[in-house]
């Protein structure tokens, strides 16, 4: 049973790994974390691992940040609460509206917001409003509106709410 079953695996296995197939790839150290704990939590969030029950994360000590602790989520979905939505999807950090088109008018409009970073500035906020024009033959032109007045507006409104929802939050605690 030995030469026949284990033998010719082990050959395998050596021949295997003689190949070059399992050599790891080089890293920079300067991208890999010191702590263990962060760098199992880096391999978690790349697909390189898995987490037993929070063991890895420490004890239930998460900082998990939902959405409904989040003022910039809060305040455009506030802002944006008169537009049929089709995506919101918070890990992604996306928000997309439906076409949109007031009652006679041939023109619509769809707006797409990208969440950069939770904080409350001008960068962490991407807004982009695209415009459709159909004409009498319901043929449509799709264009996407940069620095329009749409675009300030929005980015001003959903900066300022944020604002205020995150000190009515920290006033609260």
């Amino acid at each position: 049973m030995f030469k026949n079953i284990i033998l010719p695996i082990v050959i395998i296995l050596l021949l295997n790994s003689c190949s070059g197939a399992f050599k790891p790839k080089k890293v920079d150290s300067r991208d890999v974390p010191v702590n263990a704990q962060e760098r199992a939590r880096k391999n978690i969030e790349e697909g390189k691992g898995t987490s037993l029950g929070g063991l890895i994360t420490g004890r239930g000590k998460t900082t998990y940040q939902f959405s409904t602790s989040n003022p910039m989520w809060r305040a455009s979905l506030e802002i944006l609460d008169f537009l049929p939505l089709t995506t919101v999807d918070y890990s992604g950090g996306m928000i997309i509206t439906d076409w949109y088109t007031e009652d006679s008018s041939k023109d619509s409009i769809k707006i797409s917001v990208r969440f950069l970073a939770n904080e409350i500035k001008t960068e962490n906020l991407k807004i982009i409003v695209h415009k459709k024009t159909c004409s009498i033959d319901n043929a449509c032109k799709v264009n996407i509106l940069k620095n329009s007045k749409i675009n300030e507006e929005l980015l001003t409104a959903i900066l300022k709410k944020a604002a205020v929802l995150e000190k009515n939050s920290k006033s609260k605690n």
